[in-house]
């Protein structure tokens, strides 16, 4: 009969056992075990280094095609940057010549068709003799009155003229009022001709800036 002791209790009819193997033996088959696991974990370890470089390889290729993807792109803009070039430079030159052109002419007034006007206010007996027009320009602004009074100016229209009666003047006078950018206007010294009996007048009538004719201001807007 054999006998069995487990965990320091005595037992009875337990079949034997025993481990006749040389520690030695055990300490080899444990050392393969160990050496097994750790071939795995190197084998595992090489194969996350393997994947995670050909995953970055790929990223940089990846980044390396839309780098050359945006480099071809900027090439084709500044292709067609050079080919509209030309366009830019006249766009430049032309809005240069509006800018000039709204400067020279913005003191412009058409004396032709102002004159024209002028012509029409006259009554029946006037006649006109002579007119001086004094005017500023776009480099020099127009002398201002000195009496506070007085608006501003852009121009003055000195008359000389001829009526058969004195009192066709005042009428000639209030007429000139309706021209376009009528400031003021008076008359300076009467003279009549004792022969003829025909009276000489000269008026002295300033203009405002509403007459200018402002050609290109629409544009330079």
């Amino acid at each position: 009969m054999s006998r069995r002791f487990v965990a320091g209790a005595l037992v009875v009819g337990g079949e034997p056992s025993a481990d006749l193997l040389p520690p030695e033996l055990r300490l080899y088959s444990t050392a393969r075990t160990i050496r097994r696991r750790l071939w795995w974990g190197v084998a595992a370890l090489g194969l996350v280094m393997i994947l995670g470089t050909g995953a970055a390889a790929l990223g940089a290729m990846q980044m390396q095609a839309n780098l050359t993807t945006e480099q071809n792109r900027t090439a084709a803009l500044l292709v067609e940057q050079r080919k509209y070039g030309t366009v830019r430079s006249v766009q430049q030159e032309v809005s240069l010549v509006e800018a000039a052109q709204l400067v020279g002419t913005s003191t412009e007034i058409d004396w032709q068709k102002y004159l024209n006007q002028v012509q029409a206010t006259l009554p029946a007996n006037v006649i006109l003799t002579s007119v001086t027009i004094e005017a500023g320009s776009p480099l020099q602004s127009y002398a201002q009155a000195s009496v506070p009074s007085q608006g501003a100016r852009v121009a003055t229209l000195s008359f000389a003229a001829t009526s058969a009666t004195l009192p066709e003047v005042p009428v000639w006078l209030n007429s000139l009022t309706g021209l376009p950018g009528y400031a003021d206007a008076s008359p300076g010294s009467v003279i009549r001709d004792d022969v003829t009996g025909i009276y000489s007048v000269a008026i002295t009538m300033h203009i405002n800036e509403a007459a200018f004719t402002n050609r290109f201001a629409a544009k330079g807007k």
